[in-house]
């Protein structure tokens, strides 16, 4: 079976300075694997690399067995892959059900034009009703996204990601700066949200990766230095010492 997501020799530089180096990897379709690893180890740039919004210095990234490496990010998009960020990137000013709406319009097959009336779209409201019960914001349908409180804005933002209709989705630590609790229910939201998509997450809570993840890779100082079940990495020495440590007990 063709991946969803593949890199082949991957690397990436900055003048003299190698971020990524001879990175491959092949993630099978509807697998949930997570991209691992220190800080300044690589992972927001290999991601970067894998949407478009950097082109690698050699070697390739394929999107179910196409090369789109050096695509604007849009054209990746429309291929069917889309990505949150770890800065939350909503619309501030405008309501959680506008800006889960706009995510929709484009996967229905709807087009700019001035004469109509968005609010008559059967589909697209559906469809942007289903999202906002999924991502349990119902009764902040109306509220500005810039009101939301910090794990709002993260549901929403994976609501936005998934409403394209992506069937390969990438996100960067969606759980970042959550508490417990709120993690918790952010976790249940991505099993939930993904189920029967394919998942590459980046994430630096362990207890994430090893409940959410069928494979880890573990990515130090720009290489990946081994892939993996959870069982696998967890007894993995290698990944003991150069990431894990006590994190694997």
């Amino acid at each position: 079976m063709t991946a969803a997501i593949e890199l082949r020799r991957l690397e990436k530089s900055f003048g003299e300075v190698s971020i990524i180096r001879n990175i491959s990897l092949s993630v099978a379709q509807g697998e949930r694997h997570a991209l691992i690893g220190p800080n300044g180890a690589g992972k927001s740039t290999t991601f970067n690399l894998i949407s478009g919004y950097m082109a690698p210095t050699s070697g390739n990234v394929l999107l179910r067995g196409e090369v789109i490496s050096g695509l604007p990010p849009y054209q990746i998009n429309r291929r069917g892959l889309s990505r949150s960020f770890q800065v939350t990137n909503v619309f501030a000013n405008m309501s959680v059900w506008e800006n889960l709406r706009c995510a929709v319009l484009w996967s229905t097959g709807q087009r700019y034009a001035f004469w109509k009336n968005i609010d008559n779209l059967p589909d697209v409201r559906d469809r942007t009703a289903q999202i906002l019960t999924d991502i349990n914001l119902t009764a902040r349908r109306d509220v500005p996204a810039g009101l939301l409180t910090y794990a709002e804005q993260r549901a929403l933002e994976i609501g936005i990601t998934v409403a394209g209709g992506a069937d390969v989705i990438l996100l960067d630590e969606p759980t970042a700066g959550m508490s417990r609790a709120e993690t918790e229910r952010a976790v249940a939201l991505i099993r939930r949200l993904t189920e029967g998509r394919t998942l590459l997450i980046v994430e630096h809570d362990m207890s994430v990766v090893f409940g959410l993840a069928d494979r880890i890779s573990v990515l130090v100082y720009g290489q990946i230095i081994a892939s993996g079940t959870p069982e696998e990495i967890r007894g993995n020495p290698k990944v003991r010492e150069a990431y894990l440590g006590e994190e694997a007990a």
